[in-house]
């Protein structure tokens, strides 16, 4: 079509506000004078810039603040002429994608908005929390959606590119997005079934592929890995019985959206473990939603939170937790270097870290920093928590650590090398416990997960036996 700009088209925008894997949609009331009774996201007219007016309708039509949400992207405007109900009328629709309540930290947060009464503008009567595939399912169904919705969606859904593309979020928060890469192209592979027929091989033969493409995006996340083995696992085996079914667009889709429920329930269990251990004095470091997660449902007397650089995500960190009404205690921040001298001097109770990648030895691989606390506190006499779901177990034998920016730590002139490691490895010895969703593990009881979780990479013959290079957190 031609130029919106030159046209009389109507610009709008539509947001999809994102929580535990659900995307938000809304029903249009009939105070609308477009596509009442019909389901969408929070929308509305662009009457200026759209990246302004998008958060004003995301407070006007939900309640939430902007401090309740977190941007994620942008997309390309879907332009397309409505011949049916608007007569031809031309619409550009501007999408954009959100966060909710902490899920751009880990991907889990026990504060549910699926369990908070969002405040509904006039222009919707009712609203949903679904996976964005269901907006596939409206034609004949009991959910019409406005038009172009799926269409909008895949301008801001994620894809392997952005995956691998990421360096803001930690491994569980991406293994998340890996779900919904493979959630959305089986809802897709299922609903073109009606137009183009039912072909489980060659759909599992698609899928299989993008689950490789995912595994290759990151492939030194074990959690990553092991959320989309077992998902693609899951989706085999049913083929001996069902051949007709087993491995194709119809079981990927379950065996994601079952996979989605088990990785976020398995960190808050995690966290629930490690929060049974919680009281005293507690000493963190770097940024962990499930950490976060254990804090507040234990009963810590203060925590002290080292800064963490060259990132500083400690200092995130410790606002977060000076304002979390459930945590209700002194927060300290101390420098790294500090963090030996306040084991030393302050009477700390517990350490608590989280964990990029476990490996099977028990040895932890973490942000740079954790070998420290963790060595000086088995000096102090200080136990040591991790807290992390299984499926952070690694089934390789080594890892290789990468390195960050030279110029973070000299960008000067002078002839010197410089060594900047992002992660660093925290003996077995030094840790205490493991708390997970199954419980609170012993470094030594670590190899059992990982011949369990080798089991679930028989979809894929030949898989690599060593990892790439550790991404940051």
């Amino acid at each position: 079509m031609s130029d919106p700009d030159e046209t009389d088209a109507d610009h709008v925008v539509t947001a999809f506000l994102r929580h535990r894997g659900r995307v938000l949609l809304l029903r249009r009331s009939d105070a609308v004078g477009t596509y009442e009774g019909a389901w969408g996201g929070v929308s509305g007219f662009a009457e200026g810039d759209p990246d302004e007016q998008v958060r004003v309708e995301v407070r006007e039509e939900t309640g939430l603040e902007d401090d309740d949400v977190s941007f994620v992207r942008s997309g390309r405007p879907v332009e397309f002429v409505d011949d049916d109900r608007e007569r031809g009328r031309d619409w550009v629709v501007h999408p954009y994608l959100f966060d909710l309540d902490g899920d751009d930290e880990q991907g889990s947060d026990t504060e549910s908005a699926t369990e908070t009464e969002l405040q509904l503008g006039e222009e919707h009567d009712e609203y949903a929390w679904v996976p964005p595939t269901t907006a596939l399912e409206h034609v004949g169904d009991d959910l019409e959606t406005v038009p172009k919705l799926w269409a909008a969606y895949e301008r801001v859904a994620p894809t392997v590119r952005s995956i691998a593309a990421d360096d803001e979020h930690g491994a569980a928060w991406l293994s998340v997005r890996a779900l919904e890469v493979l959630r959305d192209r089986a809802g897709l592979l299922v609903h073109e079934r009606a137009a183009f027929g039912a072909d489980p091989e060659d759909e599992r033969d698609e899928l299989a592929e993008l689950g490789r493409r995912l595994l290759e995006a990151r492939p030194s996340m074990a959690v990553l890995r092991n959320r989309v083995n077992r998902t693609l696992s899951a989706a085999d085996s049913g083929s001996d019985s069902e051949p007709d079914t087993g491995g194709g667009a119809p079981a990927v889709l379950e065996a994601t959206l079952e996979g989605l429920e088990r990785a976020l329930a398995a960190d808050d269990e995690a966290a629930a473990t490690a929060g049974e251990h919680i009281d005293g004095t507690v000493l963190t470091l770097s940024r962990s939603g499930t950490v976060r997660e254990a804090l507040r449902r234990g009963d810590p007397s203060r925590v002290f939170v080292a800064e963490s650089r060259p990132a500083r995500e400690g200092i995130d960190v410790a606002e977060t937790l000076a304002t979390d009404e459930t945590v209700a205690c002194p927060v300290t921040v101390h420098t790294d270097a500090a963090a030996a001298h306040v084991l030393a001097r302050e009477d700390v109770d517990r350490v608590v870290v989280g964990a990029d990648t476990i490996r099977a030895d028990g040895a932890v691989v973490n942000k740079t920093g954790t070998r420290a606390v963790a060595i000086a506190a088995s000096h102090e006499g200080v136990p040591v928590t991790v807290v992390a779901a299984t499926d952070k177990v690694s089934t390789r034998e080594e890892v290789n650590l990468e390195s960050g920016d030279r110029d973070a730590v000299y960008d000067g002139d002078g002839s010197l090398d410089v060594v900047n490691p992002t992660f660093d490895v925290t003996p077995a010895d030094c840790i205490d416990e493991i708390a997970t969703e199954g419980g609170s593990l012993e470094p030594d009881g670590i190899d059992a997960v990982a011949a369990e979780l080798r089991d679930l990479e028989s979809w894929r013959p030949g898989a690599e036996a060593t990892d790439g290079n550790l991404s940051t957190e």
